[in-house]
């Protein structure tokens, strides 16, 4: 029977296996299988399951004939629904690669340009020419005269706390008054009236007398807070006005004891030293402190001082000097498309000097000297490099400021029942009156460009809070640090060349 079968060939096998379902009696199959085994079969053929298939057939299929449906629809299906890497809705975050050209390109671009001016200038970095000039003119740098007399003031501010209780507080207020003022109008007219004092020289002296200035502030009002809580009885002394000891407190300021001390027993020179010499603005009666020195710590802090301060110096002569001085032609004669294009060439080097001494100063020396002091608390900085609005980077890249402007500024202010508005342009407006004082008086020359710049803060602040968000906010920031800086170098260099060399460049 079967050799006829194979001799009649495959349409007596199909009658065959037909005959046999029946007698099986299986079901006969429906239409709609019949249609879906059709389809199976098409799509085997044309090798193109998965775009022939449908979700209808897959759920009218029987289980055995459902598995390998999918079976073949996995095999040859390359496409499923997904959106494009670069589109938000992706989800997709890793852009390290793409950070990393970035940061070639920046290397490879910065590289091409300093290699240019090595080409146009030759090597003009002189490593020891500061130093040949504080040997050959000493009074060209911070006048010994300003830094002794700068040692008078903490004596003076220590004995009127001392006699707060033997004079009235309306004479010891008047008297820190007269105290303060001094530290900004002597050194002031010693930079003024001495010609021998150079524009670097004078704004060292004048940011050491500022830097004094704010300390003192903060701690006679610190201690004047300490008087009215122990006048007024209180049991217990709040941490907001700095009179009372965190639990990670471990010893006491100036001492190598686990003591705490409290007012008066803080008024001591040892105490009002070490604040003078510790790495914030904001006085407290006891300071965190760390449990030693770190040897290793103090060491690499200390090389990269020394490293990073030769890189800056080396930096402004090679590269920022020729360009500011090959400025000042486009600038006399107002040709505004030569005046962009050295601003942006400006741009670069500045912003690169900017960077360098952010890390220099905020990381590199604050952490030496606190490592020194034994000083705990080391939040010098915040990620400013992640601001997305223009108060975020003022409020994080220089801590100590930001601790000093809030505690003995902005709060009372508010507590004083002035809008929060008013009390944050307050806040730029002293700023900004500082940063004019410490460019205005060494330069011996009154424009108001670093004044403008700062007050030009607050409206910027408000568009870029309003309108810009996220990413975008973030590069407005570093748009206005990498622009806004090298304006307002020109427009002072500018104007002391026009002034000191009757406009010759």
């Amino acid at each position: 029977m079967s050799d006829r079968a194979e001799m009649r060939g495959p349409a007596a096998r199909r009658r065959r296996t037909t005959i046999g379902n029946a007698v099986k009696q299986k079901p006969p199959r429906c239409p709609a299988k019949a249609k879906t085994d059709e389809a199976l079969r098409a799509a085997s053929n044309n090798g193109d399951l998965g775009s022939r298939m449908s979700g209808q057939q897959h759920a009218n299929a029987p289980r055995g004939q459902k598995s390998a449906a999918e079976d073949i629809h996995d095999r040859l299906s390359c496409h499923v629904l997904q959106e494009s890497l670069l589109s938000s809705a992706s989800g997709y975050s890793n852009y390290r690669g793409i950070l990393n050209w970035c940061v070639v390109m920046l290397v490879l671009s910065n590289a091409r340009l300093f290699l240019e001016n090595i080409i146009k200038y030759g090597i003009l970095v002189d490593p020891i020419q500061v130093v040949s000039l504080f040997l050959k003119d000493p009074y060209s740098w911070p006048a010994a005269c300003l830094i002794i007399g700068e040692q008078s003031f903490e004596p003076f501010h220590l004995g009127h706390e001392k006699s707060a209780g033997t004079i009235s507080e309306t004479t010891g207020r008047i008297l820190h008054v007269f105290n303060l003022a001094s530290l900004l109008i002597f050194p002031s007219a010693a930079v003024l009236t001495v010609p021998s004092v150079t524009p670097v020289g004078g704004v060292i002296s004048l940011g050491i007398y500022t830097v004094l200035f704010l300390k003192l502030y903060s701690y006679q009002e610190t201690n004047k807070w300490c008087r009215e809580i122990r006048q007024a009885k209180a049991k217990r002394l709040t941490r907001s006005y700095s009179c009372k000891s965190s639990p990670s407190v471990a010893q006491s300021n100036g001492s190598m004891g686990h003591t705490h001390v409290s007012y008066p027993g803080n008024l001591t020179h040892r105490d009002v030293y070490y604040f003078i010499f510790a790495p914030t603005l904001c006085y407290q009666l006891n300071f965190p402190r760390s449990p030693r020195i770190r040897k290793r710590f103090l060491l690499r802090r200390l090389f990269e001082m020394l490293f990073f301060m030769q890189l800056l110096v080396g930096l402004i002569q090679q590269w920022m000097v020729p360009t500011i001085q090959n400025s000042m032609k486009p600038f006399q004669e107002m040709n505004f498309s030569r005046m962009v294009e050295r601003l942006l060439k400006l741009a670069v080097p500045n912003h690169l000097i900017w960077l360098i001494f952010f890390y220099w100063f905020f990381h590199s020396s604050m952490n030496f000297v606190a490592e020194l002091l034994q000083f705990g608390d080391r939040e010098f900085y915040k990620d400013w490099w992640n601001s997305e609005t223009v108060t975020y980077f003022w409020a994080n890249w220089n801590i100590p400021v930001h601790k000093w402007c809030l505690r003995h500024f902005y709060k009372p202010m508010l507590k004083k029942g002035i809008n929060r508005r008013l009390a944050q342009t307050a806040v730029f407006l002293v700023s900004a009156f500082f940063h004019e004082y410490l460019v205005s008086v060494p330069l011996r020359m009154f424009r108001l460009w670093a004044f403008m710049g700062m007050m030009a803060q607050v409206p910027l602040a408000w568009f870029v809070s309003r309108f810009l968000n996220g990413n975008y906010g973030n590069a407005a920031v570093w748009i206005s640090l990498i622009i806004g800086q090298p304006v307002a170098v020109l427009m002072y260099v500018h104007d002391y060349y026009v002034l000191h060399y009757g406009g010759s460049t």
